[in-house]
């Protein structure tokens, strides 16, 4: 399903994949951001599309979306702030469509830094999935504060953000929290990507949060 909402600055482009299960047995919905748009993220980037597919697979509703400026969404690329705003809208968009499902929020690299920092101070969203956060370069100090359980995939040579330094967060977040390495993969799975849809399998296939 390919829903258009409205965002702050304009229509934004989405892709809505739905389970194959009745709406009542639907576990949760999920609204997972893309990597930087000015560095060629997309709502298809390859983990994007891993963890968007796989998420399904487990039986979650789960939205990706086009920030600003990218695609066919209107608007233009605002440092994370207007970026802040349209996963908000997104989270309305799904909460009106879902209105009583738990709501979980993911992204991949830029997109984590969102999708974490945005759900964190929603009351509305009960659990938060980072791929590749970039915590050597971003604030995610409110992430690491939150008693919201958190699950990392992280690859062991990922260059952008340095697996020492993604333990180092790590060993400073509240639990409840789990973190899954990828042996040998970069900062984009590259050849690795079908891992990250097995590692969500593994890590959320049986929680109820």
């Amino acid at each position: 399903m390919w829903p258009e909402f409205l965002g702050p600055a304009g229509r934004l482009e989405a892709r809505l994949d739905e389970p194959a299960v009745t709406p009542d047995h639907i576990r949760a919905v999920v609204v997972f951001a893309h990597p930087h748009p000015q560095y060629g993220g997309t709502m298809h980037t390859k983990v994007v599309y891993q963890a968007a597919k796989a998420l399904a697979r487990i039986g979650c509703a789960v939205l990706r979306f086009n920030f600003r400026g990218v695609g066919a969404s209107q608007g233009s690329y605002d440092n994370g702030v207007g970026e802040s705003d349209d996963f908000r809208a997104a989270l309305d968009f799904m909460h009106a469509r879902y209105p009583s499902k738990h709501i979980w929020t993911g992204g991949f690299s830029f997109g984590a830094w969102i999708a974490l920092t945005v759900g964190t101070g929603d009351p509305r969203v009960s659990t938060l999935i980072g791929i590749a956060p970039p915590v050597a370069t971003h604030n995610f100090g409110v992430v690491s504060a939150s008693t919201k359980p958190k699950f990392f995939i992280q690859g062991e040579r990922d260059e952008i953000c340095p697996l020492k330094q993604m333990q180092t967060f790590y060993a400073r977040c509240e639990e409840p929290k789990e973190l899954v390495v990828i042996d040998a993969a970069d900062h984009l799975f590259d050849g690795k990507t079908s891992e990250v849809g097995d590692a969500i399998e593994d890590l959320l296939s049986d929680w109820s949060g």
